[in-house]
């Protein structure tokens, strides 16, 4: 009966000293209460209270935590938004007690105060603005829930606005708003592009007529200079300016004919294209001239015309044609 008696006791002072002992976890803080009187605060390591007399309370996470906000709300033009503010927090080492004793349920009172400010910023702001500006709702919120929650041993780490959602048909406006400025902008810069394109181009004609105008000058001159060359040749071996002339005509109507039929692409037709044609048209110069010097001489004209250095008469534009007597 004593052996069995002995055991018991054994059995009961076993447990009782395990249970003096306990263990406290890294960033972690407990509580210790002695018949419901706050005794002390355990931190990490092995801990030793007297059993029965001493309990543990509760135990404080030193840790960083996060509480996620999501509050409605409305701005200055009445647009109703969601945002979500995340705070970051955590108990100050040496005031356990007070996170611990004056404050019971923590993350209701930070919901609270993060309600209040944004509650009271937003709708100071148009919506634009609450994108703008939420660094400084967030400053704001931190500022305000510091003063309020150090006295409760917590120091607010961050507070961070994540989220900001507006309400659908809201966010559909402002996504065409977005749309047609950019279209806008688009179809600005296209127009000048196109501007661009036309004024080059414009300048790329005007250069090209300027030079196409520049070399027919000088194609012209040097034809004339060739034709004054040639008549002064043809002088050289007895043949008149008339005759010379005709020739050179004849000549660049051949010229003419062989520059079209060189051409496999062309469909114009020449009337009349005959040996004889450029004949007769030799034939009709040389009369025309010499019908041209014989009025020139007649007496009513003598003395308005002179010759020129290849012996072809033409009109003395210096002096004008002397008055006709009247018999009258």
């Amino acid at each position: 009966m004593g052996t069995i008696f002995l055991v018991i006791i054994l059995f009961f002072g076993l447990i009782i000293l395990f249970s003096s002992f306990f263990t406290v976890k890294q960033q972690t803080s407990v509580v210790v209460e002695r018949f419901g009187k706050f005794q002390g605060i355990r931190h990490a390591g092995l801990q030793l209270k007297i059993p029965i007399v001493d309990k543990i309370a509760g135990r404080i996470n030193l840790k960083i935590q996060q509480l996620d906000v999501i509050i409605e709300t409305k701005t200055k033009e009445n647009v109703f938004v969601k945002m979500k503010v995340s705070v970051q927090f955590k108990v100050i080492q040496d005031n356990v007690y007070d996170a611990f004793y004056k404050l019971e349920y923590p993350h209701d009172q930070i919901t609270s105060y993060v309600f209040d400010v944004v509650r009271a910023e937003v709708p100071k702001l148009k919506l634009d603005d609450v994108f703008e500006r939420k660094d400084d709702i967030a400053i704001a919120v931190k500022r305000e829930l510091n003063e309020a929650m150090t006295t409760y041993g917590y120091d607010i780490i961050n507070t961070l606005i994540t989220d900001i959602d507006p309400d659908p048909q809201v966010k559909n406006a402002m996504n065409r708003i977005n749309a047609a400025d950019r279209e806008k902008s688009a179809a600005e810069y296209e127009a000048e592009a196109q501007r661009i394109r036309i004024v080059a181009k414009a300048k790329a004609e005007a250069e090209s007529k300027r030079l196409q105008g520049q070399g027919i000058a000088d194609q012209r001159r040097e034809i004339a200079r060739g034709l004054v060359e040639s008549v002064d040749v043809l002088n050289k071996v007895g043949i008149n300016s008339q005759e010379a002339s005709a020739l050179i005509v004849v000549t660049q109507h051949y010229d003419t004919l062989q520059a079209i039929g060189s051409d496999t692409n062309s469909n114009l037709i020449l009337l009349p294209n005959t040996p004889q044609a450029a004949n007769d048209m030799l034939n009709n110069m040389i009369v025309s001239f010499a019908a041209s010097n014989k009025i020139a001489e007649m007496p009513g004209r003598k003395e308005n015309h002179k010759k020129d250095d290849h012996g072809y008469k033409r009109p003395n534009l210096d002096k004008p044609d002397a008055p006709s007597e009247s018999n009258d």
